[in-house]
């Protein structure tokens, strides 16, 4: 019956000779080895988190309101809800770890070589866009971890000379991270990042299979731009196998392999997160990423400060351009390992330094510094003359972080309105009921705050008018007051 459909479609799609084209293209007889198989379970691995991504989104509701409670509906009530967002987490996991090794074989194997420079670059952008969806998911959760995550990247983003703000209004859909927030992040992990990922394994298979596998790589074979493709062909009709059933073996038993242990994992180990709901106003807070940004997370926290901003925006920039211009800094010579002792200590030192940093991520009890602007000193014009009450708001204003939202002589978030004449846009009463209650894009912390603090906070507060501009006030307790006082 099998045979019959599978006649009747070839005899309408015309598919069969071009499936068997692709199946039966020959390949070096030592690349039919277990070395060859992390780019097919990457493969199986994306096609999981295809699947269980559709099922996610049929329950979750990309909005700063039901995002987390649309989770929390996964993990208890929905009918094995948290298996499924356990195998999409593990999946992830798995993806990035498994696409880490295969760069880092095609980079030991010379397979960056001529003739296969797009492949490579290919391989980067299919990386990149890993990492993206890796990104993105965690941000999804929208629990503690994830809401204070997205707010340091919106901080390093914020750094990048002339182009920050834009580059947080773009990341963010505004100024603070709200309810268009997660609908961009939902349409970059649902359609954006998996429709480029598509279209790139797309081409990275096209370029496989018309320039072939890459050869296993033998000490003393030299690449040579005028002989190589000759003699690859000459190896491939000498001592070439089929890709299927040869080297295809090996992959259907990896990935069997690959899926077994992401269910396994997602049985025993269950879904990730989400930890507590997202709540601002909790800035002493100990946000940790999934494991594949724990070593940057390390290293952020390793980083002496006057080094920080300009690492942060350089290093990676540097590392992509890196790996974009491999094959063409190094697109002949030795492929062999053996040969390359250069290429294999920097395999080594990137692979050591990453696992350290990921277990110092892990084990140390590092909390970032929510400092994005809170750093920078109250101007002095602002604490001239104060009396002690409001120099005391003064401190509390930096200590608390204020300045993460709110602007003050020009440094400042872009979350809130500027700090420098509030008092003229509300009251004393005004102003205690906005930090106690909150209101606007503004949390409530009434939970949070102390009234002694309160009551120095708007003290300060009050002395933010321009000089000779009245500070604002009831009208109603003016009139209320009796002629002549």
């Amino acid at each position: 019956m099998l045979r019959e459909v599978g006649e009747w479609l070839d005899a309408r799609l015309g598919a069969g000779p071009t499936i068997a084209e692709v199946a039966g293209h020959r390949v070096p007889r030592q690349t039919a080895s277990w070395w060859y198989v992390f780019g097919s379970g990457t493969l199986v691995l994306f096609v999981i988190q295809v699947v269980t991504g559709i099922c996610l989104a049929t329950v979750y509701v990309p909005s700063a309101a039901g995002a987390w409670q649309s989770l929390e509906v996964l993990n208890y009530e929905q009918p094995l809800g948290w298996y499924l967002r356990a195998v999409h987490g593990w999946g992830s996991n798995f993806m990035v770890a498994m696409m880490s090794i295969h760069v880092a074989q095609v980079f030991l194997f010379g397979a960056y070589k001529y003739p296969r420079e797009l492949t490579w670059i290919a391989g980067v952008f299919l990386l990149l866009c890993t990492l993206g969806m890796a990104f993105t998911g965690q941000v999804l959760r929208f629990d503690q971890d994830a809401y204070w995550g997205l707010g340091i990247g919106a901080a390093i983003v914020g750094r990048m000379p002339l182009l920050g703000r834009e580059g947080v209004h773009l990341l963010l859909g505004g100024p603070i991270i709200a309810g268009q927030t997660l609908s961009r992040f939902f349409t970059l992990h649902v359609f954006v990042v998996p429709g480029l990922l598509i279209a790139f394994v797309a081409v990275h298979l096209l370029l496989v299979l018309r320039l072939g596998v890459n050869e296993w790589p033998m000490p003393g074979r030299i690449v040579n731009r005028t002989t190589y493709r000759r003699e690859y062909e000459e190896q491939v009709q000498r001592d070439g196998v089929p890709f299927f059933p040869d080297a295809a073996k090996r992959d259907i038993v990896f990935a069997g392999i690959i899926i077994c242990a992401v269910l396994a994992c997602a049985a025993i180990f269950g879904p990730i997160g989400p930890n507590g709901q997202p709540d601002p106003t909790i800035i002493q807070t100990t946000p940790r990423p999934d494991f594949y940004f724990l070593s940057v997370f390390s290293a952020f926290a390793l980083l002496p400060p006057w080094t920080e901003t300009f690492l942060i925006l350089t290093a990676p920039v540097l590392g992509i351009i890196l790996l974009f211009a491999l094959p063409f800094i190094s697109g002949t010579g030795e492929k062999s390992w053996r040969r390359r002792p250069i290429s294999v200590i920097g395999i080594v030192i990137v692979f050591l330094t990453l696992w350290t940093l990921t277990w110092l991520g892990i084990s140390s009890p590092w909390s970032p510094h929510m400092e994005a602007w809170s750093g920078a000193p109250v101007p002095v014009e602002y604490v001239r003359g104060r009396s002690p009450l409001e120099l005391q708001g003064a401190l509390l204003v930096q200590g608390k972080q204020c300045r993460n939202c709110h602007a003050l002589g020009g440094e400042g978030g872009l979350r809130g309105p500027a700090l420098d004449d509030v008092a003229t846009r509300l009251t004393h009463g005004q102003l205690v009921r906005q930090i106690l209650q909150g209101g606007g894009n503004m949390p409530a912390y009434g939970r949070n705050l102390s009234p002694a603090e309160v009551t120095a906070i708007v003290a300060f507060l009050g002395t933010m008018h321009p000089a000779g501009e009245v500070p604002a006030h009831n009208a109603a307790q003016l009139l209320q007051t009796p002629i002549g006082r």
